[in-house]
């Protein structure tokens, strides 16, 4: 592809994007557009692809700036093609005689910039000469969260901010239950595919560079599986071992299940659930792959009413659905898609769960709560709400639990564990686990 036709396809992309956001066509979040529409595009090449998709990232992940300044460049609209516009002007510092020559209206090409559109990127540029976005815009944090993302990291809000706008780095777990790490990453290298072990997961390998990786013979044969490495860690905390009773209650598509299941080396009782039998249906080829044949799928709407399961289980997860803040490395369009209304929503959602997932665990046994979060209304302020109105749970420090299954140095305060992309250079992701007393 020419450079103006990559322009053109992020234009098209980021359309689509919008227009689902706002309801007027089917589909999920960016990723899923991004993806349907290269995959209804087979021509366009590898190195085109990862052009495209980053360029039109990083539009999604500047859309509160470059709003900003479409605004004060007095845009009649704040449409794909304008942001575009905005973001090579003034991201990439295309100066505006370049745009003309790739918006040119020839063939692949995006149309040629109107009268108003000439006008409108020599506004931009003086208004951005004029001031600076306030601080919020700037990080990139949506309005009315900004607060509370003050409040959670004080002074280092601008840093952990400004660390939730880079790429995120691609990495993998090694599936312990078929290889090794030191064989998976030989087997990736015999096909050109390049990694190296991530720093604190011992499972983890994180690839140079992009590639398609669910192509790889490695990837088909399980030896590995698409995980970030703080997701990785979160798993490992659950610290699920060999003749265990385990139950992962929201399993959505396996991830953590997978990772639960090659820490228990195929020994014991491993149980996925999920409200929607959908969600673990999707999971079937992922657990065949990956040798994991011994877990159980069952599909549980209300934890509370599953009599057989109560008092049953020594490891008992919940990943709890979330805001996804930790992860706006890689779901830029996540942030703007959150209202304080969908927060309210998974707010009472995580209290039920926890809930009805202490009713699982049996007396000795653990209860781990996850999220890729990093707003503390939903870690820190639920696992003690859960607490006080739990008496027969305690928090155990992660930091003893870390030495036990890691071996390294806790990155963290405890009793709890954030990881953050600044600190860590994971995803964001909260840790908490609670154990269940033993009767007197």
């Amino acid at each position: 592809m020419m450079p103006a036709a990559r322009l053109q396809a992020a234009i098209e992309i980021l359309d689509g994007i919008a227009a689902q956001s706002a309801g007027k066509s089917p589909g999920g979040p960016a990723e899923q557009v991004v993806n349907d529409y290269l995959r209804q595009r087979r021509y366009i090449g590898s190195k085109d692809r990862r052009a495209v998709t980053a360029m039109t990232y990083d539009v999604l992940r500047h859309r509160a700036r470059l709003d900003w300044w479409l605004r004060r460049g007095q845009a009649e609209t704040a449409a794909a093609r304008q942001q575009l516009l905005a973001y090579l002007l003034l991201c990439e510092e295309r100066d505006p005689e370049t745009l003309r020559s790739l918006f040119d209206g020839s063939r692949y090409a995006p149309p040629a910039l109107s009268e108003a559109e000439t006008a409108l990127l020599e506004r931009l540029a003086a208004a951005a000469r004029a001031a600076e976005p306030p601080a919020w815009v700037a990080r990139e944090v949506p309005d009315w969260l900004a607060p509370r993302f003050e409040a959670a990291f004080g002074a280092d809000a601008p840093a952990q901010a400004e660390a939730l706008l880079q790429e995120a780095p691609v990495d993998l777990r090694v599936n312990t239950l078929l290889t090794t790490r030191e064989a998976a990453r030989a087997a990736l290298a015999e096909e050109d595919i390049a990694t190296t072990p991530t720093p604190l997961s011992p499972l983890g390998l994180r690839l140079d560079g992009r590639r398609a990786l669910r192509a790889s013979q490695a990837f088909r044969a399980g030896f590995v599986e698409l995980q970030d490495e703080g997701s990785q860690l979160a798993a490992l905390l659950c610290d699920a071992r060999p003749g265990l009773a385990v139950a992962d209650v929201c399993a959505g598509a396996g991830g953590k299940t997978l990772a639960l299941a090659a820490a228990m080396r195929g020994a014991g009782r491993l149980l996925a659930m999920d409200a929607e039998q959908a969600r673990l249906d999707r999971s079937a080829l992922r657990l065949k792959r990956a040798g994991a044949t011994f877990v159980e799928r069952r599909a549980v709407k209300d934890l509370a009413a599953a009599e057989d399961l109560q008092g049953s289980f020594d490891r008992v997860l919940v990943d709890a659905p979330c805001s996804g803040s930790g992860a706006w490395r890689r779901h830029p369009d996540a942030r703007w898609r959150l209202t304080p209304e969908a927060l309210e929503g998974y707010k009472t959602a995580q209290r039920e769960l926890l809930r009805g997932a202490a009713g699982l665990v049996r007396p000795g046994g653990r209860l781990v709560y996850i999220t890729c979060s990093l707003l503390p209304e939903e870690n820190r302020d639920q696992a003690e709400a859960f607490l006080a109105a739990a008496p027969d749970f305690a928090a155990l420090p992660l930091s003893g639990i870390w030495q036990a299954v890691l071996g390294l140095p806790y990155p963290g305060a405890d009793p709890y564990l954030t990881l953050t992309p600044l600190r860590h250079g994971t995803d964001g992701f909260f840790v908490a686990v609670f154990e269940k007393k033993e009767a007197a």
